[in-house]
């Protein structure tokens, strides 16, 4: 029984540790959302993306661009608030059996959230501070908003810092004139624009464009088929 009385104490213990830490990380996470506020509100930074000359409209953008992006970044967008607690805890597990930070769960409009407000380094309270950002976000944008503002303010390599950038730079064409190829492939870019930048490793930007098209295959938003012909163009 003594040794029953000790383990539930040390469970209890860590508990209150875990908790404890949880806590702090929020109270931190909400003084850096608020602090990020309070240097520039939410309208004001989101009119600074909108007053670039280069910046294109969700209307601009091809349906099958939009898909590609949802697909392959966050294919629950129109279900979730602006945090997926799936996509996130899929993302721990994943971190835990290696041990090391490889995934991080982001939905597009965290993403948005960091893009606009935050460093992109792996810390924990900017993540908490983060989601606090997305859940402004959703409650003051709609969808369509949020992803716009999202392909515009996003980094595609090769100093494109906008979907309009990229397509200009890597395709020679405005947004609305990408192809199903070039759409694909452009929304596999910002995963790693230094690795899939096409101008820089084509054979590697080709391998992101086909795990790209099958997730639009799983998620329903092409048939095999349509990623067959779409590659084959």
């Amino acid at each position: 029984m003594k040794v029953l009385r000790i383990v539930r104490n040390v469970v209890l213990l860590v508990l209150a540790v875990c908790f404890c830490a949880v806590m702090a990380l929020c109270v931190l996470g909400w003084q850096m959302y608020t602090q990020a506020l309070e240097a520039m509100p939410l309208d004001q930074k989101v009119r600074q993306v909108q007053s670039q000359e280069s910046y294109t409209t969700f209307e601009e953008l091809p349906d099958t661009y939009v898909e590609a992006v949802i697909a392959a970044e966050d294919h629950r967008f129109y279900q979730h608030p602006g945090v997926d607690v799936i996509a996130i805890g899929r993302a721990l597990v994943n971190d835990i059996k290696a041990m090391s930070y490889v995934e991080g769960g982001s939905t597009i409009t965290q993403q948005l959230a960091k893009n606009l407000y935050f460093t992109q380094e792996k810390e924990l309270v900017r993540k908490v501070a983060e989601v606090f950002m997305a859940f402004h976000m959703e409650a003051n944008y709609s969808k369509e908003e949020i992803f716009e503002l999202y392909v515009n303010s996003i980094y595609f390599g090769s100093g494109c810092y906008d979907v309009a950038s990229a397509s200009q730079s890597y395709f020679g064409v405005e947004p609305a004139q990408m192809t199903p190829d070039q759409c694909t492939l452009l929304a596999g870019i910002p995963n790693a624009p230094s690795v899939y930048d096409p101008t820089v490793n084509p054979d590697l930007a080709s391998q992101r464009q086909r795990q790209v098209l099958q997730l639009m295959v799983k998620y329903e938003y092409l048939t095999a088929t349509e990623a067959v012909d779409i590659l084959a163009a």
